[in-house]
């Protein structure tokens, strides 16, 4: 037999990143607004937010993502209210089907959630910079022994499915990938526990309580939780409390002692424990860590 190989076709092709960021700003923080000659998108992961593009501004909130092409002006700004978790990522890109992300606002699902939140982990795992510093202009790579082998790859992977499922999503192809019936019925659940949990974050749960109230074996439970976070859902539980915890901070409108009792803690020295234990910072030093990352540098 004569086998011939056949070239890849490429329709999406990325090979220069120019900033990665996972930003939680103050509740009013505003970014003084700048153009560049390179793609960037900012995707919003928690709160609310107000984005510029040109002459137009828009509201965005959890899961939408607004694209700025070269050369735009473009400027976020907090509501005043809500503490806002952003995304941000700067890259090049001159395929022709960057086109269709000119003017748009999307809303992203599940898998591209999860495909942001590996560009995000490679991206702490591959560069020494602060990924929350919204004045950082270069991406600084660590000593390569403490590299993960491929982050970078996998950073260029990722990022460009995370655009080509955004793509089929919305226009070129209306039907999402397809997944088997088993794997649909775990994510929904999973995300069904996820929702329930944030109804929740203000009360102690236990995993009785949640298999109880959401009709799961806690074998399962904890599967899923495994799968999909990498830890326990009880551990899973404490750290969505406390990045409620960090979100409420950042609002500034209430005390350390108010946010451990909304979020139901017994005291307020268990909140400081658990906040340090997730954080590595006590709630004053991250409250101290924020502000000083919000105060532009002197030129």
């Amino acid at each position: 037999m004569s086998y011939e190989s056949i070239t890849l076709k490429q329709e999406l092709v990325i090979n220069h990143i120019i900033s990665i960021h996972y930003f939680e700003y103050m509740s009013d923080f505003e970014f003084q607004g700048e153009q560049h000659d390179f793609w960037e998108f900012l995707c919003v992961d928690k709160g609310t937010v107000n984005a510029v593009a040109g002459t137009q501004t828009h509201t965005l909130d959890k899961d939408q993502i607004i694209f700025h092409k070269p050369n735009e002006f473009h400027n976020v700004l907090a509501n005043g209210v809500v503490a806002p978790n952003l995304v941000v990522i700067g890259f090049e890109c001159q395929s022709p089907c960057m086109d269709f992300f000119e003017n748009k606002i999307l809303r992203i699902g599940p898998s591209e959630r999860l495909l942001l939140g590996n560009i995000i982990k490679e991206a702490s795992a591959a560069y020494s910079c602060r990924l929350d510093d919204p004045y950082c202009e270069k991406l600084l790579r660590k000593e390569p022994e403490d590299i993960p082998f491929a982050a970078e790859q996998l950073i260029q992977l990722y990022l460009q499915q995370f655009l080509i499922q955004l793509i089929r999503d919305n226009g070129v192809e209306k039907e999402p990938l397809p997944k088997s019936f088993r794997q649909r019925s775990e994510d929904e659940m999973f995300h069904k526990v996820i929702a329930y949990m944030e109804e929740k974050i203000d009360e102690h749960l236990t995993i009785e309580q949640i298999c109880r109230d959401n009709l799961l074996g806690r074998s399962l439970l904890q599967k899923l939780f495994r799968e999909h976070t990498g830890c326990g859902i009880i551990d899973y539980f404490s750290i969505m409390k406390i990045n409620a915890a960090k979100q409420l901070i950042r609002s500034r409108q209430m005390n350390f002692s108010q946010i451990a009792d909304k979020l139901g803690y017994n005291s307020i020295h268990y909140f400081s424990r658990q906040f340090k234990h997730i954080t590595g910072m006590t709630p004053s030093e991250y409250q101290s860590s924020i502000k000083s990352i919000a105060e532009p540098p002197d030129k």
